[in-house]
């Protein structure tokens, strides 16, 4: 068995200096494991989807993806749609994905573990304007806010609350068409989201419903109301009942084109792209396995 353990130096709030130890520990558990392996350190952003790519080409059997999820949404971009399997050692701030498989959070050896040995899951991926997704993606708000989030220099919960709050406040919502095979909205939304699994991370859950292994994605609308109503429910994406909002929209869908006159922007797993009129989103069931449940 070969694999290869791909490291973000500095996802979340860990610091360069980690990053010794961070390697250290990935090839002391490599060795453990009895496992023959690279690590390797990004250097820039798409660098760990370079790497990916490598570790696919020479048939890896796992690709490691140690950062945010940033890091793994690039790794298992590249990872999806090939017989290679996606590891994950959560080192962001979010972790969504980490956290929807149930991998350990705050132990970085057992993480690595279950990344080199654990018996693989086979999931979904979504797909929104030619870009892979793992948990979520959309458009609205909650693009605007990643790309917000992306432009601070330092990282932290109490950022992000101040940042999302003056954000909210002063965001213009925009009308929306959306078109599937028994779905037909037209209206103006504060978030148009397609999610994969029910988080965006950090448990926080915009589709409370969704599931990342049934051939699916969940479609879910957010009228668009006052700044201080949208605050007032956002503690419903904390509490995972989103869904019971009146006017809130949920249906699982296979495909959807989604258009409007103004889309500056989209974000697949908080990474965020240019927009244009029309957006094209569609689930590919079954496209990835993912190292989750420790070998028995």
């Amino acid at each position: 068995m070969k694999a290869g353990i791909i490291i973000n130096p500095i996802a979340g709030s860990v610091y360069r200096r980690h990053t010794d130890a961070r390697v250290a520990l990935a090839h002391d558990v490599l060795r453990r494991c009895g496992i023959e392996g690279d690590v390797f350190v990004t250097t820039r952003p798409g660098h760990a989807r370079e790497l990916s790519r490598s570790c696919v080409n020479r048939a890896v059997d796992t690709v490691v993806a140690w950062g945010g999820d940033g890091t793994v949404n690039e790794v298992a971009s590249e990872v999806a749609f090939h017989s290679s399997a996606l590891g994950v050692v959560p080192g962001g701030s979010g972790n969504g994905l980490a956290r929807e498989l149930g991998l350990p959070q705050r132990d970085p050896a057992r993480s690595l573990m279950t990344a080199l040995q654990g018996e693989p899951r086979v999931i979904d991926a979504g797909e929104l304007g030619g870009r892979l997704f793992f948990n979520v993606a959309g458009v609205g708000l909650d693009a605007h806010l990643a790309a917000v989030f992306n432009s601070r220099t330092t990282r932290g919960l109490c950022g992000y609350l101040v940042s999302t709050v003056r954000e909210t406040l002063a965001y213009e919502s925009s009308y929306y068409i959306l078109r599937a095979s028994d779905v037909a909205i037209s209206q103006k939304a504060l978030i148009v989201a397609l999610a994969n699994t029910r988080q965006y991370g950090a448990n926080v859950q915009i589709a409370p419903l969704a599931r990342p292994d049934d051939g699916l994605l969940e479609l879910v609308v957010l009228p668009a109301v006052s700044p201080l109503v949208a605050l007032w429910h956002g503690r419903r994406l904390v509490t995972g009942t989103v869904h019971e909002v009146s006017g809130v929209t949920m249906q699982s869908v296979r495909a959807v084109d989604i258009t409007s006159d103004s889309l500056p922007n989209f974000h697949v797993d908080g990474e965020v792209f240019q927009g244009r009129e029309t957006l094209s989103a569609k689930v590919h069931p079954g496209a990835l396995r993912v190292r989750c449940s420790t070998a028995s």
